[in-house]
């Protein structure tokens, strides 16, 4: 089964326009399309990049875009939530039981909150869905109602990963407008998610650095 097979899929579909509909009404940043292809795509490279098997690579990919599907549930618990979906999912779609169980198992270990990188897959998911904070994802259109993460989030005009196998290194690259929010603002609400990325990066025995502004920060 390939990440193409589960684009088409009518039910995975309807449950991410449902997950972005129900963050767009309680006021979260963007979560839809844009949000799981991006997560999809960096997590896949990450792997190919480190030199992980095709298998490994698609199922990252497939986890990346599934893995907040459970979002349309309930914000709470989106990740647990999001995760018996997808088995449910893929079981259905007839990818066999172990790599179904593969993508539950990242999926459910991607939130900050409860999660940790518990296999190469889930490391992979956790850096590709942390490291993507881009003024993009911004719903609301008037800077002086911004809350902390709308701020910090805008602020971001480029967010990228960097992969340099060679040194063992991944580098999340920002650039931030210090006059929107200072970095400190950054640190300040995602200091969970960096140490989440180290974590992550530490299980694929690569080093994780935080650049922001021509600066390695972490």
């Amino acid at each position: 089964m390939t990440l193409e097979d589960v684009k088409n899929d009518a039910e995975v579909n309807l449950l991410i326009e449902n997950a972005e509909r129900q963050l767009s009404a309680i006021g979260y940043t963007e979560h839809g399309k844009r949000h799981v292809s991006i997560v999809s795509e960096i997590a896949g490279t990450i792997l190919k990049e480190l030199g992980y098997s095709e298998k490994e690579v698609e199922l990252a990919r497939i986890s990346g875009y599934l893995h907040d599907i459970g979002n349309s549930i309930n914000r709470v618990d989106h990740a647990h939530n999001g995760a018996i979906l997808a088995y449910e999912i893929l079981k259905r779609m007839g990818m066999p039981f172990e790599d179904a169980a593969e993508v539950m198992m990242a999926i459910g270990n991607h939130d900050e909150a409860t999660g940790t990188a518990v296999s190469v897959v889930s490391a992979a998911l956790i850096l590709a869905d942390k490291s993507d904070v881009h003024r993009s994802r911004v719903r609301n259109e008037n800077i002086t109602h911004f809350e902390i993460h709308d701020r910090v989030n805008y602020a971001v005009e480029d967010a990228k990963i960097e992969v340099d196998s060679l040194n063992k290194k991944i580098y999340l690259k920002l650039k931030i407008d210090t006059e929107i929010c200072p970095v400190m603002k950054y640190f300040e609400i995602f200091l969970d998610r960096m140490i989440m990325c180290k974590r992550a990066a530490a299980f694929l025995n690569v080093w994780f650095h935080l650049e922001i502004n021509g600066a390695i920060l972490l």
